[in-house]
């Protein structure tokens, strides 16, 4: 019986987990680095690889013939580690992307140019990057409101933690931006309907949004935007 292996950790992660595969053994793959994940339907595998070694390693004991990458847009190390594993054991590598925003705003490459250009836009930040991307905002002399699913450590006192998880709505999204006073949006292009509520908002209230972009999927390598998609060319 051929094997997939889907990293996941994503709601199209969760979503071909759950469609049926005539003939495949699936396997789901969460990184492990949220305390409470949402886990998919059927045999899942919790934790890191060791780098594209270990998932090389990993991908020839369990005789996977498909690797689909359907991680977080933003999780370039893990796919990078995926396609040179892939390459390393002869697996079949599939790229799982949502569309990105069709939203402008300010458009940055990184985080760190990000926080270079907020302070110039507003006073009262809302940062909806993650947890792992307070530090590039830390030294900034203005208000920060973080939302996150897992709470940072050392938080400085000008950063007032949400903890909270999508999906999110316009309304709910409306009132925390005017609860707050915030008078600009932080976001990564990650796409998706669930976080997406937050860009009506900010554009109704006239808030202007910083959206770091995508950082590049590697060349040569197939990239879907649906689950449906992936069955179809998994089950031709």
């Amino acid at each position: 019986m051929p094997t997939v292996l889907i990293l996941g950790g994503t709601g199209e992660a969760r979503r071909l987990a759950s469609v049926p595969l005539p003939g495949y053994r699936v396997i789901s793959s969460l990184a492990g680095r949220v305390a409470d994940p949402v886990l998919p339907a059927g045999e899942v595998r919790i934790g890191g690889f060791g780098g594209p070694d270990g998932l090389a390693a990993y991908l020839r004991a369990e005789r996977v013939d498909v690797v689909v990458d359907a991680t977080h847009p933003f999780a370039a190390q893990i796919s990078a580690n995926a396609a040179s594993a892939c390459a390393s054991a002869g697996t079949r590598l599939l790229v799982l992307r949502r569309p990105g925003y069709a939203f402008g705003g300010h458009r940055v490459a990184s985080l760190r140019e990000a926080a270079a250009v907020v302070p110039s836009l507003g006073e009262r930040a809302f940062l909806t990057t993650g947890r792992q991307s307070l530090p590039y905002f830390r030294g900034l002399a203005m208000f920060l409101l973080l939302r996150c699913v897992d709470p940072p450590e050392d938080v400085p006192s000008n950063v007032e933690v949400l903890l909270d998880r999508g999906p999110f709505t316009v309304d709910g999204e409306t009132a925390l931006l005017r609860e707050h006073r915030i008078d600009v949006l932080v976001t990564k292009d990650s796409g998706g309907a669930l976080t997406a509520a937050k860009l009506d908002a900010a554009q109704a209230l006239g808030i202007p949004v910083v959206v770091v972009d995508r950082p590049p999927v590697t060349p040569g390598v197939p990239v879907l935007s649906t689950v449906d998609e992936v069955r179809r060319l998994l089950l031709p």
